[in-house]
């Protein structure tokens, strides 16, 4: 459960509690809270649903509508027999958000996951409203945002991830949403299951930090 659902039921229940004390049963109220705290109670409670709502809502909904930004493309290496990077290119300047993007082989099966590493040496997977990268007739893509400094070093790595290290980065996402907090991952935190196949360094073109 979701700090922001505690927070409503938290609102909800002091509501409740303010109005069953007042509520007349054979002529008479209960009366077990006085009036002077039922009536901050009953503020408060409705503050905290207000609030609830709010942060639930922008936590949960589909939120603005992804415009990213690409940029000049790397040629496909034909046959294609392994995970390319299209884009973006080795050291190219960056906006906040981008859309990282390739092509990969017909036999490929796994799902492909893009995690960035910034300066602190965290890693961060990346993910739309689908999770794991869109991948239809060998193309592969997906939203790659960024939260550092200008020009901040970001390196952008490609995994290839099995169902049990997927369904991890996944979770984690989720988590991380949950507590509105995005601490990202250790080294050693990366589960067996996800093979990285190909990494690039790019920087960041204006200040990120705020943007996301």
């Amino acid at each position: 459960m979701s700090s922001e659902i505690i927070i409503i039921i938290v609102g909800a229940v002091l509501i409740l509690v303010a109005i069953v004390d007042s509520l007349k049963i054979n002529g008479s109220s209960l009366n077990l809270v006085d009036i002077k705290v039922k009536i901050p109670m009953a503020v408060l409670g409705i503050l905290l649903i207000f609030y609830g709502a709010y942060a639930y809502g922008g936590a949960n909904l589909p939120g603005q509508v992804e415009q990213p930004v690409t940029g000049n493309k790397a040629p496909v290496e034909y046959p294609v027999k392994n995970v390319q990077v299209l884009y973006p290119l080795e050291n190219d300047s960056v906006e906040c958000r981008i859309l990282t993007s390739g092509v990969y082989p017909e036999s490929h099966d796994k799902d492909l996951w893009v995690l960035l590493k910034p300066s602190d040496n965290r890693y961060y997977p990346q993910s739309d409203h689908t999770n794991t990268s869109y991948k239809r007739n060998g193309e592969w893509q997906v939203i790659t945002r960024f939260g550092g400094d200008k020009g901040e070093k970001y390196e952008i790595i490609v995994y290839e991830a099995d169902a049990n290290a997927s369904r991890f980065f996944s979770t984690t996402i989720q988590q991380w949403k949950d507590m509105l907090s995005y601490p990202g991952l250790e080294l050693d935190e990366i589960p067996e299951g996800a093979n990285e196949v190909t990494r690039l360094s790019v920087f960041l073109k204006e200040n990120c930090r705020g943007v996301y």
